[in-house]
C-alpha cells in the first residue's frame, strides 16, 4: 500500500474542508477560516491511534460519516442556489422546481466541502409512461408540444443567465455536458444544477410516492436526453442501510476514500461513486451489521466482497442497480476498476491486521484474517 502517513494527511485534508482548494473557489477569508478549523480542532476518534496503527486510524476514520453541521451547509448553499433560480426562471416563462440529488442526501459523501447536485425540474413539462394506471384513466389530458430536448436546452440556457444575474461574482461553468456549475463567490459550496422535467413512471403512477418517480435530464453534448431514478436509488441503498445501523454506507464511503487517494497518487480508478455504492448494495448486510460492535468487520466484509468479484466476473456482471434501470459493470473499464480497488482493499486488510497482531508470527490467510478483526474491537 502506499505511504500511509502521506494518505493519512489527504483523508484529513478532506475530511476537514482544505483537499480541493481549486475546486471549492473559496473566497480568501472563508480560505482563512477553513485553514484555522483546521489547525486549531481536536482530533476526531478515529485519529487518537494513528501513531501505533496509523492504518487501522486510515481504516476508521475513511469510514466516518462528515459533520452533520457542514453537511447542513451543503444542502442549504443549494437550496439557496435553488431559490434564487426558481423566480428567475419564472420571469423568464419558465416554471420550475428543485430537488437535491446524489452523495449528500444519501450520505455518503467523503468531504466537509462536498460538491452538490441540485435538479432543477421544468414543471411546465413531463413526460409519463402509457402503461400506468394513471395513463390508462386519461389522467394525463395533454400531449407535449415540444420534445425533450427542447425544452431541456430552453431550461439550461435559462440556468446559465439566471445563476449569473443571481451570483454575479461567482462562476458558471457551463461546459459540462449535464450539469451547469456554480462556484466562489459568496458561496460556501460548489454546486452542479442539472437540467431536469419529471417522467412518471409506472411505479410511480401507482405509488404516487416521490421516491418512484423519474427525472428526464439533458446531455447537451450528446443533444439527447437520459432517465433517472435518483430518489429510488437513494431510498433503497439508504433503507437497507439503516436495516443495518448504518454499515453499508460507512462500506461506501471507505470504498470511496480509498479511490480518492488511488487517484490521488495518479492512478485513473474507472469505477464512478454511484457505481460503489450499487455495488456494496449487493454485499452482506449481515456481515456489515457487526459493525455496530466491531467496526472492523466493515473492512473485512468490504475486502471479501470485492475480492470475490474480482475472481467470480461472470456474477459481477449480473449486479444491477439498486434502482434496476441498468447492469452496475456494463463497461470493461469498471471491472478493471474494481480489480484495482479491490487489491488496495486487500493490502489495507493485511496492513490492519498486522497491527493487532495477526498473520505477523504465524501465516493466515486472508479468510483468517477477516474473521479475526470481525471480532476485534477498537475505540473509532
Amino acid at each position: 500500500m502506499a505511504d500511509i502517513g502521506k494518505r493519512l494527511i489527504q483523508l484529513r485534508a478532506r475530511r476537514v474542508g482544505d483537499d480541493r482548494p481549486q475546486r471549492t473557489a473559496l473566497s480568501a477569508a472563508q480560505t482563512l477560516d477553513v485553514m484555522a478549523k483546521s489547525l486549531y480542532q481536536s482530533d476526531e476518534k478515529w485519529e487518537r491511534n494513528r501513531q501505533a496503527r496509523p492504518y487501522t486510524a486510515y481504516a476508521l476514520g475513511a469510514m466516518q460519516e462528515v459533520g452533520e453541521t457542514y453537511t447542513r451547509v451543503s444542502v442549504e448553499e443549494a437550496e439557496r442556489v435553488g431559490k434564487q433560480l426558481v423566480p428567475r426562471l419564472a420571469r423568464r416563462g419558465i416554471p420550475a422546481e428543485y430537488r437535491l440529488q446524489g452523495s449528500v442526501p444519501l450520505n455518503v459523501h467523503i468531504r466537509r466541502v462536498s460538491d452538490v447536485d441540485l435538479l432543477l425540474l421544468d414543471t411546465s413539462h413531463r413526460t409519463y409512461d402509457r402503461q400506468g394506471v394513471m395513463a390508462a384513466s386519461g389522467a394525463y389530458l395533454y400531449q407535449p408540444a415540444r420534445s425533450s430536448v427542447s425544452v431541456l436546452g430552453s431550461l439550461r440556457a435559462g440556468v446559465v443567465s439566471s445563476l449569473r444575474e443571481a451570483f454575479p461574482a461567482a462562476t458558471v461553468d457551463s461546459s459540462g455536458a449535464k450539469a451547469v456549475t456554480v462556484s466562489g463567490g459568496s458561496l460556501q459550496r460548489v454546486v452542479d444544477v442539472v437540467s431536469s422535467h419529471w417522467h412518471d413512471t409506472i411505479q410511480y403512477q401507482s405509488s404516487r410516492m416521490e421516491r418512484d418517480r423519474g427525472v428526464t435530464i439533458l446531455d447537451s453534448k450528446k443533444v439527447t436526453t437520459i432517465d433517472n431514478l435518483p430518489f429510488l436509488h437513494i431510498h433503497r441503498v439508504g433503507e437497507r442501510c439503516d436495516g443495518i445501523f448504518g454499515g453499508l454506507r460507512k462500506s461506501i464511503r471507505l470504498c470511496k476514500q480509498v479511490k480518492a487517494d488511488m487517484e490521488m497518487e495518479g492512478k485513473t480508478v474507472s469505477f464512478p461513486s454511484f457505481d460503489i455504492a450499487a455495488t456494496m448494495y449487493h454485499a452482506d448486510m449481515g456481515q456489515l451489521r457487526m459493525g455496530l460492535v466491531y467496526e472492523l468487520a466493515i473492512l473485512a466484509e468490504t475486502q471479501r466482497f470485492l475480492d470475490y468479484l474480482h475472481h467470480n466476473k461472470d456474477y459481477a456482471r449480473t449486479l444491477v442497480t439498486p434502482d434496476g434501470l441498468r447492469r452496475i459493470f456494463d463497461d470493461p473499464k469498471k471491472l478493471d476498476g474494481l480489480t484495482q480497488l479491490s487489491v488496495e482493499m486487500d493490502d489495507l486488510l493485511k496492513q490492519v491486521a498486522r497491527e493487532h497482531g495477526y498473520g505477523v508470527s504465524t501465516y493466515l490467510s486472508t479468510e483468517d484474517l477477516r474473521t479475526k478483526l470481525k471480532l476485534t474491537n477498537v475505540e473509532a
